[in-house]
């Protein structure tokens, strides 16, 4: 091995944590710094605090002093809305049995639980992780599938080699069992049956070689290889056929979305694995990991 070698080996990305949460509903109760953020919280933020939390446990930084050197890297799925919410709002916004603009804004809207709204904020995921787990460095939040989990993961690995990270969450979450996100499903061509859509969150805690060696954490994976492409397209006339595999074998069972990556990697043991997706939006990635 030359010099060259040698120090990108030293300086590689490793996975020192991983964690997931497959279900809802989901009880994050044990990591909240403040109970009376719970009513804020929706599915989506249960899911993300507590696939964080059980990877920053596994990493041995559950409770760690507060950095600004760590850095929160998020996907995070469709907007998730629930079929009794939507029918009640419907109902508030008719007149002589018709939708009613006037009659929405003016009766439905106020009327609305005003919790909704922070239950439902593509943000709100990356708020609770961070406030519960004091994360004060960089973060990047993006929406909505599989494809932009990738450049999370690229925009993680890409701080932690330049330095200007220690520690990266990188994370997905997606609540599909829902109305919202199944109807959407439904539209696409081909649809998506609603019984493949499925709930979770994942989460990876990556350093540099050298920085896990510093804090004598535990090695437990390393990313080998990771490669995003872009077609560009038009999405109503030739969107590109979707698809997700790990090492070559479709996963046809369910689809979890921008949690996808991190929840594979999480429920596979020791071994190499290549994880590829290609996405309605484009995007075309692939990474290769080495988990012990």
């Amino acid at each position: 091995m030359d010099q060259r070698s040698a120090a990108a080996d030293r300086d590689s990305v490793v996975v020192t944590g991983l964690g997931d949460a497959l279900s809802t509903p989901c009880d994050p109760t044990p990591y909240l710094r403040n109970h009376k953020l719970r009513k804020y919280m929706g599915a989506q933020d249960d899911l993300a605090v507590v696939a964080a939390g059980r990877a920053l446990e596994a990493a041995g930084l559950l409770g760690a002093s507060p950095s600004e050197r760590t850095g929160l890297y998020l996907a995070v799925g469709y907007i998730p809305f629930d079929a009794e919410d939507i029918d009640e709002l419907h109902a508030e916004s008719l007149e002589d049995g018709r939708f009613s603009m006037r009659r929405f804004s003016t009766d439905a809207y106020p009327a609305a639980n005003p919790l909704l709204a922070f239950r439902c904020l593509p943000n709100m995921p990356a708020f609770h992780v961070s406030v519960n787990f004091d994360v004060q460095g960089p973060y990047f939040v993006t929406y909505p599938g599989p494809g932009q989990l990738y450049l999370a993961l690229e925009a993680a690995a890409a701080a932690l080699d330049d330095g200007t990270i220690d520690v990266a969450l990188v994370g997905g979450v997606a609540h599909q069992r829902n109305f919202l996100v199944s109807h959407h499903f439904h539209r696409l061509d081909p649809p998506v049956a609603a019984e493949r859509l499925a709930d979770g969150a994942g989460c990876l805690v990556l350093e540099t070689t050298t920085h896990a060696a510093l804090r004598g954490a535990p090695i437990r994976g390393r990313l080998l290889a990771l490669d995003i492409v872009y077609a560009p397209h038009d999405p109503f006339r030739d969107p590109p056929p979707p698809g997700e595999w790990m090492d070559d074998k479709t996963n046809p069972d369910e689809e979890r979305g921008a949690a996808s990556l991190p929840i594979a990697l999480a429920r596979v043991g020791p071994g190499r694995y290549q994880h590829r997706v290609v996405t309605r939006d484009g995007i075309e990635a692939a990474s290769r990991w080495e988990l012990r």
